[in-house]
């Protein structure tokens, strides 16, 4: 299937392309078949977005934090909705599995929509909505009845500074109560990205860096940081010890170099919110 996405929807290819390689290594780390079978079933040349081993790395261990806070939710909150936000090609749906009470809602821009709807089957309980996340209209769509989780995976940085602190007011504003989980980066992370081969393939930029996640309950109010994470913090020790040698002592020498640097080891967070009652 021929791919003709652009821009910032085109970067949906990387974490793809990285979780399809996690899932074909000898020791993956999230393990997710549907991301393998996708990437065969693409028209695309994913070498240009230049994505090493190390990366796939990064991003399967995001993706395993965010689906296992989003599996503890479903698990105290067994009658509930997930909204899922930028979700790209992810299969998070899948992984997770929720039970028969959870409505689970998949966000993106329509032309990514169109191409989820080629690639996955129907599922009970599931839908996808074609909008922007930083638009509002489309929340009347989402009953209020339930608990509501929020999920992004590397969604925030793209947003301008001004619309992403909008949008998290939108959904305190509209759902009485829940919780939110996402990645960030600081400022100077989203700096850093620039000279990188995904962003100079596809033209994307980032723009919203966040550098504390508590600046988020100043700029939204009712939010309540319960949990933010290192983005290098989110690895077990068992995970390091399967993976090759080479990879192994550069993920330790970075986690170490990173500690020591302020800058630095405020690179990226993976945070946790609740509001509402």
């Amino acid at each position: 299937m021929k791919v003709t996405l652009t821009g910032a929807a085109e970067t949906l290819l990387a974490p793809l392309y990285a979780r399809a390689v996690d899932a074909r290594s000898a020791h993956p780390l999230l393990a997710d078949p549907t991301a393998a079978t996708l990437l065969d079933s693409l028209d695309y040349d994913f070498g240009r977005l230049g994505i090493r081993p190390a990366t796939a790395i990064g991003v399967a261990l995001r993706a395993r934090f965010l689906d296992r806070r989003t599996q503890e939710f479903l698990a105290a909150h067994p009658d509930a909705t997930v909204l899922h936000l930028g979700c790209g090609l992810d299969s998070r749906v899948q992984r997770v599995d929720p039970g028969p009470g959870v409505n689970w809602f998949d966000v993106d821009q329509p032309e990514v929509i169109d191409l989820r709807a080629r690639l996955y089957a129907p599922r009970p309980g599931h839908r996808t909505i074609a909008a922007s996340v930083t638009d509002s209209d489309w929340l009347v769509q989402v009953p209020r009845d339930l608990p509501v989780l929020v999920v992004a995976e590397g969604l925030t940085m793209y947003l301008p500074a001004d619309e992403g602190p909008r949008m998290l007011r939108n959904l305190v504003g509209h759902f009485p109560q829940g919780e939110m989980v996402f990645d960030s980066y600081s400022r100077f992370a989203v700096r850093l990205t620039r000279p990188l081969p995904v962003f100079r393939q596809t033209g994307a930029r980032l723009n919203w860096g966040i550098d504390d996640p508590r600046d988020l309950e100043r700029a939204v109010p009712g939010l309540r940081l319960i949990e933010a994470a290192k983005a290098f913090d989110t690895a077990d020790r068992a995970d390091l010890e399967h993976l090759p040698r080479a990879i192994r002592f550069r993920l330790r020498f970075e986690v170490e170099f990173l500690s020591r640097l302020p800058v630095l080891r405020r690179i990226g967070h993976i945070s946790r919110y609740a509001f509402g009652s």
